[in-house]
């Protein structure tokens, strides 16, 4: 079967490999010409993961159309602030059953939507989409060290068509029918990783990032089901699973920019000098939309708002966050 990927960044060229080792041809839209050349001609990116030989089934293009032609399946590997440009591209070129999975983090600016809700917004026919979330470091899943992820969907069967197509022995799928939740936890879990960045950067230690991953789990829950999504979400691997490698591995970008906040840097200096998205910073702005329509608490994602978008200084983080009223360990759910 051949497949579509959206975006040959370090995510999606680590699910075009899972693709391709599973037997099918990818065609994987790039944005850099010199990304496609060299994926074609050397079968390796050479921005991303560059050391890593990809599969020969792995094809790159420029064109939308031509890594579109006979696939029957998309995958969505942009930035979050890209899903919907990629999806009115998509809905020029396939018809309305086409499966599409979004493997996008974050919410979107002004409106609140998740990525799901974009692409139904833009594509119609909700029940063909998925979402694909988990701790899963790009840097891993390439090399085929044993992870898993899960896929939810609306439609059961169109998870169970995304389990069949991503799952292998190395990388597990499991599937779950919240969808809300799942994009929920993949969102927040960048903005608490910025504050456990944060928290070793200033010099903290373990057990200040494990009351930072516990309290976020907290606030993200808490925004799950005011939102609509299931609470035990919070606890599988899009939640406290995806919460703990990206907070606590050194390959998590979001956590590497908060170290570099707590150094002096900022969100600029950390793009230029990786070449990467930490999704983390959008989200952690755009989060507010949601806390504010179902008046969710939620004071690590203040915090951390404050630093990134507000200049305040990180030092402060601790003493804000540690200053707080006390309350029962679990509120507002």
């Amino acid at each position: 079967m051949k497949v579509s990927v959206i975006g040959a960044g370090s995510w999606g060229t680590a699910l075009s490999q899972v693709l391709a080792n599973n037997g099918h041809n990818v065609g994987l839209w790039a944005r850099k010409p010199e990304v496609v050349k060299a994926i074609n001609s050397e079968h390796r990116n050479p921005r991303y993961l560059s050391d890593v030989e990809l599969n020969p089934d792995v094809v790159a293009t420029l064109s939308y159309r031509d890594t579109l032609l006979r696939a029957r399946a998309a995958v969505i590997v942009t930035p979050s602030t890209l899903v919907r440009g990629a999806a009115r591209a998509l809905a020029d070129v396939v018809d309305s059953d086409f499966p599409v999975i979004v493997c996008s983090k974050g919410i979107e600016e002004g409106s609140g939507l998740l990525p799901i809700d974009i692409l139904d917004a833009e594509m119609g026919n909700r029940s063909r989409f998925a979402v694909l979330s988990g701790p899963n470091h790009a840097e891993e899943v390439v090399r085929g060290v044993p992870a898993a992820t899960v896929i939810a969907s609306e439609s059961p069967d169109t998870a169970a068509f995304f389990q069949e197509l991503f799952a292998c022995e190395s990388f597990r799928a499991y599937t779950s029918e919240d969808a809300c939740g799942v994009e929920l936890c993949a969102a927040f879990k960048n903005v608490v990783a910025i504050a456990v960045g944060m928290s070793y950067g200033l010099g903290f230690g373990d057990n200040t990032a494990a009351l930072l991953v516990s309290r976020g789990l907290a606030e993200m829950s808490r925004l799950v089901v005011a939102c609509g999504g299931n609470a035990i979400t919070c606890m599988g691997l899009a939640g406290t699973g995806d919460m703990v490698a990206t907070c606590m591995s050194h390959h998590s970008r979001n956590r590497t920019f908060g170290e570099m906040l707590a150094a002096g840097k900022t969100l600029d200096d950390f793009t230029v000098e990786t070449h990467m998205v930490a999704e983390g910073a959008n989200a952690c702005r755009n989060v507010k939309v949601l806390a504010d329509r179902y008046g969710v608490d939620l004071p690590i994602a203040d915090a951390v708002r404050s630093v990134v978008w507000e200049g305040a200084d990180p030092k402060l983080l601790a003493r804000d966050l540690t200053s707080r009223s006390l309350k029962p360990e679990f509120y507002g759910i």
